[in-house]
């Protein structure tokens, strides 16, 4: 059943906006860190480029999801091929900008990647199964290399967060909370057809709800990176 079916004109009318601002947000922050490059050291800025690139991503399969939707329909596929780019660079550009030491984030590079891929690779089947069982167990796999990447970057920033100055320290605290709240939305709005697959409530707000995560996760995420870069060079300099 095509989810755009469940929706009322209001609902619908909701969703549509909501995929419209994403769209204006993310292309909008592209343009702006490419303005931010050179205003931190020279080791930060493929951290801030990586931002760029994110949301630049993001922005473009954003008006692939908004174009779709305003035909009448709506394609997951651009939601995870999105995801499937930007979740390895969201995780490469956290590690730049922790200033981990270049051998231990090639060897974490190897893991944490593989496990993004996996992680987005193992989530699709269940999002477009119609079956509740398929989409319970592809959300248990799923689930798995999710718990296991938030569980090394926590490590990391908490790790970050001790050898910093306390204005370095107080950036990667917040970027802390932004991370795992952020995060968690996403296998929760997964569920929601588990919970009722007939429901234009619940589907309207896992759209919105991804979309806002994808904001936060993306674009504030990127600020607060950037703010990190930031400060790093200025203890530097």
């Amino acid at each position: 059943m095509n989810p755009i079916e469940l929706l009322s004109d209001d609902q619908y009318t909701l969703v549509y906006n909501a995929l419209s601002f994403g769209t204006a947000v993310m292309l909008g922050a592209f343009v702006y860190f490419l303005t931010q490059m050179n205003s931190v050291a020279k080791q930060y800025r493929p951290a801030v480029a990586a931002s760029a690139v994110v949301v630049g991503i993001a922005g473009y399969h954003y008006y692939r999801i908004w174009d779709a939707f305003g035909h009448g329909h709506m394609n997951e596929g651009y939601r995870y091929a999105d995801w499937l780019i930007t979740v390895p660079l969201l995780v490469i550009e956290l590690l730049i900008v922790l200033g981990v030491a270049s051998d231990q984030r090639k060897k974490l590079m190897k893991t944490l990647v593989p496990a993004t891929v996996l992680m987005i690779g193992l989530g699709y089947p269940g999002e477009v199964a119609e079956s509740t069982g398929t989409k319970w167990l592809f959300w248990v796999l799923a689930m798995i290399p999710f718990a296991y990447i938030l569980w090394v970057l926590y490590g990391q920033l908490q790790a970050a967060a001790q050898r910093e100055s306390s204005a370095v320290a107080g950036a990667i605290r917040k970027a802390t909370v932004v991370l795992l709240v952020t995060w968690m939305v996403y296998p929760i709005a997964y569920l929601f057809p588990v919970f009722d697959d007939s429901s234009g409530g619940l589907e309207t707000l896992r759209q919105v709800g991804y979309t806002l995560a994808d904001i936060t996760a993306k674009g504030l995420y990127g600020l607060m990176v950037l703010g990190i870069a930031k400060a790093r060079s200025d203890s530097a300099a």
